[in-house]
C-alpha cells in the first residue's frame, strides 16, 4: 500500500487546526500529516509546539511567506508516495479522501482535482468568488486545452514524482494556477472528482480576496511560456 503524505499549510487556525488532524488522523490509509505553519500570531504555534504526536510532521516559517511557500516546504519535507495538499480551515472534508485517491490508487491518473462544482453538497456562498474561479478556470482550458471544472480547489493529489521534481516560484495563491500550469504543460493525466465544501465567510476567517485575482491571472500567464 502506498504512504499518504497529507500537507497541511496554516496561518492563524488555532480555532479549526485540531479537528483538522482529527479528521485527517480517522482516515484509513498509511499517512503521514505535514503541516507547515507559516509564522502565525494567534497561538496556532504553541499550540504546535505542544502537540505530541508521531503521524504529524510540524515545521515553522520564521516570518509569514505565504501559502505557496509553505506548501513548498510542505513538499520538501514529505515522504509520502502521494502527496494530498489540505487547508486547515474546515473548508474541505477528509472524508473525501477515498475518492480522491482512487483514480491514482487504480492508475487511470497522475494528479486529481477535488472540484467543488460536480455535484457535491456544498455551501452557498459568494457569486463573485464562484465567477472569479470560473474565469481562471475558463483561461486554464483554453490556454492548456483541457476541460477542468476547478482550477482553484484546494484538494490537489498528485503522484510524488510529479511535483518532487518541479520548481514552484510563486509565495502565495499564485501556486495553484502555477502548479495546474506545470503540470499541464507535462501533459500528466489529470482526473476530477466532485467533493463535498464547507465555504468560510471572511468574519469565519476567509483569506483570498479579490487582489488575489490579478495574481492568479498573472502567473497563469507567466506560467504558460515559462517554468
Amino acid at each position: 500500500m502506498p504512504k499518504l503524505s497529507v500537507l497541511i499549510p496554516v496561518y492563524n487556525e488555532k480555532k479549526t487546526l485540531p479537528e483538522m488532524i482529527r479528521l485527517v488522523k480517522a482516515v484509513d490509509f498509511d499517512k503521514e500529516i505535514v503541516v507547515v505553519d507559516d509564522c502565525s500570531t494567534d497561538g496556532t504555534e504553541v499550540w504546535l509546539k505542544n502537540l505530541k504526536d508521531p503521524e504529524v510532521k510540524v515545521f515553522y516559517h520564521e516570518k509569514n511567506m505565504g501559502k505557496g511557500a509553505a506548501i513548498r516546504t510542505a513538499l520538501s519535507k514529505a515522504t509520502g508516495d502521494i502527496l494530498l495538499i489540505q487547508d486547515a480551515d474546515l473548508e474541505y472534508s477528509p472524508k473525501d479522501y477515498p475518492e480522491l485517491l482512487k483514480p491514482i490508487l487504480e492508475d487511470h491518473a497522475d494528479v486529481v482535482y477535488g472540484s467543488r462544482f460536480l455535484g457535491g453538497p456544498h455551501r452557498v456562498l459568494f457569486f463573485w468568488h464562484w465567477l472569479g474561479n470560473s474565469i481562471f478556470t475558463l483561461m486554464t482550458n483554453i490556454m492548456f486545452n483541457i476541460n477542468l471544472s476547478d482550477m482553484g480547489t484546494c484538494y490537489k493529489v498528485f503522484k510524488a514524482e510529479v511535483v518532487r521534481g518541479m520548481k514552484f516560484r510563486s509565495n502565495r495563491f499564485g501556486f495553484e494556477p502555477e502548479v495546474t500550469a506545470k503540470i499541464c504543460k507535462k501533459r500528466y493525466r489529470i482526473y476530477e472528482v466532485p467533493i463535498s465544501y464547507h465555504g468560510r465567510t471572511y468574519a469565519e476567517g476567509k483569506k483570498i480576496t479579490w487582489r488575489d485575482g490579478f495574481v492568479y491571472g498573472w502567473c497563469l500567464l507567466k506560467f504558460r511560456f515559462i517554468d
